[in-house]
């Protein structure tokens, strides 16, 4: 009886955690993704509105957001989201490209087939997204694809560390992306990671991350330093329908690798029956 009391006690504990960490999750969105523009100032009463939620849930929010620096708390007035401050987002960059470029290092030493083919799901998932002119996916695969070889580091030091920076960097990773141009040059610098990574080598996978990191938040650096040659962004270019094409077709490829790596983790006997080379032989 008393564990049940108290299974019905946590109950609204859980509900009112839920709660706050979709009202974190969304407002959070809203501010990186530039719904919710620099400078803008919060409306609790509205935000209830779009959030579906009550105030306390939308202020708990607030304040998690106030402590993670993309919002600024201030006396007897409504909370406004941060600008982007050039000089703090230099140091990130200088962070966060040696950060990733330790992780190439590391994960290009001991990263396996099957990661490598996690990393090339993830980048095709980009093409699809870029020619598509989604960038929120897009950004949601790119970042899932930087993770990913952080993992494959094998530092849970490193991963925390980037965890950490990854709530201030964001922001500055979504802008970096309204560029058209910069955008698919961020594609085309994914597959020279990727293909480093493959061929495990340590340097050339280091050097392409740190470049990559650089080049695109470098960019954004230089516009918050010049306001007056920021342009309004463009709306991202679509890529020629033939390279949708190849894509896609890619896409297919790949669809097939989970059932060729569980034919590979399940003996060598499989892995025979599918390889051509091995019945010419017999």
């Amino acid at each position: 009886m008393q564990a049940l009391t108290a299974a019905h006690a946590l109950e609204p504990a859980r509900g009112k955690g839920a709660l706050h960490g979709n009202a974190v999750s969304r407002l959070r969105s809203l501010i990186v993704t530039g719904v919710l523009a620099p400078g803008a100032r919060l409306n609790e009463r509205e935000l209830c509105a779009s959030l579906e939620v009550s105030r306390t849930p939308v202020r708990e929010a607030i304040r998690t957001l106030v402590q993670e620096g993309l919002l600024v708390a201030r006396p007897n007035r409504s909370p406004v989201v941060a600008a982007l401050d050039a000089g703090e987002t230099a140091a990130l960059v200088d962070v966060v490209a040696s950060i990733e470029s330790l992780a190439g290092d590391l994960a290009a030493r001991r990263i396996t087939g099957e990661e490598v083919a996690e990393l090339g799901i993830l980048h095709y998932t980009m093409m699809r997204c870029h020619a598509r002119d989604e960038l929120p996916g897009y950004f949601e695969a790119n970042k899932a694809f930087h993770r990913r070889i952080v993992e494959c580091a094998g530092n849970p030091v490193l991963l925390w560390v980037w965890d950490l920076l990854a709530l201030r960097v964001d922001r500055a990773r979504y802008a970096s992306n309204l560029w058209p141009t910069r955008w698919q040059k961020a594609l085309d610098e994914h597959g020279g990671i990727l293909a480093a990574l493959g061929a495990h080598d340590p340097a050339a996978a280091a050097s392409a991350l740190r470049d990559h990191v650089k080049n695109g938040l470098s960019l954004v650096v230089r516009s918050l330093a010049e306001p007056g040659a920021a342009q309004a962004h463009p709306p991202a270019e679509r890529i020629p329908a033939a390279m949708l094409d190849v894509a896609k077709s890619c896409m297919q490829d790949l669809a097939a690798l989970p059932a060729l790596l569980t034919a590979r983790r399940g003996g060598p006997q499989k892995v025979r029956h599918k390889t051509k080379p091995d019945r010419g032989r017999r």
